[in-house]
């Protein structure tokens, strides 16, 4: 039995009106830099899923999102060498704002077919599939 502390990592994937998806790249100076990602993050102590993925979505993005705009989808579940992920993914296609980087990372809008042509952390790649027979 693998005695990992479980992260609860809560992350989304906007769509935009022509079906286009949102990836970031992690910048420099995180763990996996350079690899692109769906935007969200770590879920606090104390704090539920939704909430976590709508005060992500401002600090990071400047958007904001209501919890009703947030479908959940799917989930990936993956064991990294230090600690076990579980991270829910949710869908959105409606926000408030522009979504502008915050953190110095570099997005993009990209075609669900297109996302296996980005490199992305392990966690992140059974959810390709997923999205792309969504879309």
């Amino acid at each position: 039995m693998t005695s990992l502390s479980t992260v609860v990592v809560v992350a989304v994937a906007l769509v935009d009106d022509d079906n286009r998806i949102m990836i970031a790249q992690r910048p420099k100076g995180k763990s996996m830099a350079g690899l692109w990602e769906f935007p969200g993050g770590k879920v606090e102590d104390g704090e539920i899923p939704e909430d976590a993925l709508i005060r992500e979505l401002k600090e990071e993005l400047n958007i904001d999102v209501t919890a009703a705009c947030l479908a959940p989808f799917t989930f990936a579940s993956h064991t990294y060498e230090k600690f076990h992920l579980l991270m829910p993914l949710y869908v959105c296609r409606r926000w408030s704002g522009t979504p502008a980087p915050q953190e110095g990372q570099t997005l993009k809008w990209v075609r669900a077919n297109q996302l296996k042509d980005f490199d992305m952390p392990p966690a992140d790649i059974p959810l390709i599939a997923m999205l792309r027979d969504l879309l």
